[in-house]
């Protein structure tokens, strides 16, 4: 049994850092969590802060870093698409 989604996580993907902020589900406010180095340990800690993989919806632009992230963030358990924000 899957477990509903919780949040959702926007990731502002670079070269040299992350981005990131979430939103709970329903009316709360949206919240800047920090920006970090991009690298798997980090990035895996602060999402472990957010909740079980289950119940986070990840999404990140399409851009230079390719599909890599979603493709480690699936493997994980993590439910994670890369968006076109121009469609």
């Amino acid at each position: 049994m899957s477990e509903a989604i919780i949040s959702f996580v926007g990731l502002d993907v670079h070269h040299d850092s992350i981005a990131g902020g979430s939103a709970p589900e329903g009316r709360e406010e949206p919240r800047f969590f920090g920006t970090m180095v991009p690298q798997w340990a980090a990035l895996s800690k602060t999402l472990s802060r957010l909740g079980p993989p289950t119940t986070l919806k990840i999404v990140y632009e399409a851009g230079p870093c390719g599909y890599t992230l979603a493709r480690q963030r699936r493997a994980h358990g993590y439910a994670c698409e890369v968006i076109a924000p121009q469609k």
